[in-house]
């Protein structure tokens, strides 16, 4: 067989691979109204979105800045980068603060946090991966090791919540009964509450 055959069929080969993977990304980047699935990776997490609007929205609803509480609450930025840097910052030390509320600290895979533009949306998402109607206001799939969340319903309290459930599924070599992790993970709301009321 001559050479030429052997590059035709590689090439062959190479162009249905780059089908298929094409193919998966399309899935995996899980289209709603014409927007594509974006990310921003931060230490601890992978934020995705699917509009700048989104993205915003989740960023004010997030109320959470350890050691520097007021200053970033009095003098937010409106500089785009700035903004994002302070999102990336404001993510990492709520995940953190989660891990030292349970005493749960090691090293993790990151978790996907999918933000979805409203109510509508992400129980459309649940009915898609459930087959039933949606009756909870976020949650977290250890399968998928990702949080759903809405950008027009979210705050630190209920982000950590399902931070928590990541750390305790993540953490513990078994996983507890569903039960048990919603007690930790209430007390994980509970306590950051009772933080940030201090301030």
């Amino acid at each position: 067989m001559s050479a030429q055959y052997h590059i035709k069929n590689f090439l062959i080969f190479v162009q249905s691979i780059f089908f298929f993977f094409s193919l998966c990304g399309v899935v995996q980047g899980e289209m709603l109204n014409n927007n594509r699935w974006q990310d921003v990776e931060t230490k601890y997490t992978i934020i995705r979105y699917q509009s700048l609007e989104d993205l915003e929205k989740f960023d004010n609803n997030i109320d959470y800045y350890p050691g520097e509480w007021g200053l970033n609450r009095l003098f937010s930025s409106k500089d785009f980068t700035e903004k994002m840097d302070n999102l990336i910052k404001k993510v990492d030390a709520l995940n953190l603060k989660v891990q030292q509320i349970l005493d749960m600290r090691k090293r993790m895979k990151k978790v996907s946090i999918n933000i979805y533009h409203n109510k509508k949306q992400l129980y459309a998402a649940y009915y898609k991966i459930y087959g039933s109607s949606c009756r909870v206001r976020a949650w977290y799939i250890y399968e998928y090791n990702t949080i759903y969340i809405n950008a027009d319903d979210v705050n630190e309290g209920l982000l950590a919540h399902e931070m928590a459930h990541h750390t305790i599924d993540n953490y513990l070599s078994v996983r507890p009964p569903r039960n048990a992790a919603e007690i930790l993970a209430v007390y994980v709301d509970k306590h950051l509450f009772d933080e940030v009321k201090k301030y």
